[in-house]
């Protein structure tokens, strides 16, 4: 009984850690992922503007952080922002002009590309990319909303 009243306990702990994820989004032109909490550390990767990300907990003035793969690294704080934010997550996806496949593709977007949300309509996101270039993109091709 108390292995299991033990395991029940883990398991909501990791549910409400996971539920309980704050979503931010890059808000400078380029932030680094480091490997820990500290420009000490390695440099893993680095991403553009409306990256969106989870914080997974804090040290100091840095937020760990997952990504839209799993990826896990460290940010400073006053590089991510509140920002309405998704991420292609299908391989090349179509921009349109209009929320829906009857409107014309503006441009194509492949893995990783990163919008800041504007509007929603229905299954339909009018994104804009950190260049200026607007369209549509059928939610199920992003991660983040």
């Amino acid at each position: 009984m108390k292995k299991i009243l033990i395991f029940t306990l883990f398991v909501f702990v990791l549910f409400v850690g996971t539920a309980s994820a704050k979503r931010l989004s890059v808000s400078a032109n380029r932030a680094n992922v480091r490997s820990g909490p500290g420009t000490n550390h390695e440099t893993l990767w680095s991403v553009g503007k409306y990256y969106p990300v989870d914080i997974i907990k804090s040290s100091g003035k840095w937020h760990q952080i997952r990504d839209f793969e799993g990826d896990m690294g460290w940010i400073h704080r006053s590089l991510l922002k509140k920002i309405p934010a998704v991420i292609v997550k299908g391989s090349i996806v179509n921009v349109r002009k209009g929320p829906g496949t009857e409107f014309k593709v503006l441009f194509q977007a492949e893995k990783g590309v990163s919008f800041r949300l504007l509007e929603r309509r229905k299954t339909w996101f009018k994104v804009q990319h950190a260049d200026g270039d607007v369209g549509w993109i059928h939610n199920s091709l992003l991660w983040g909303h």
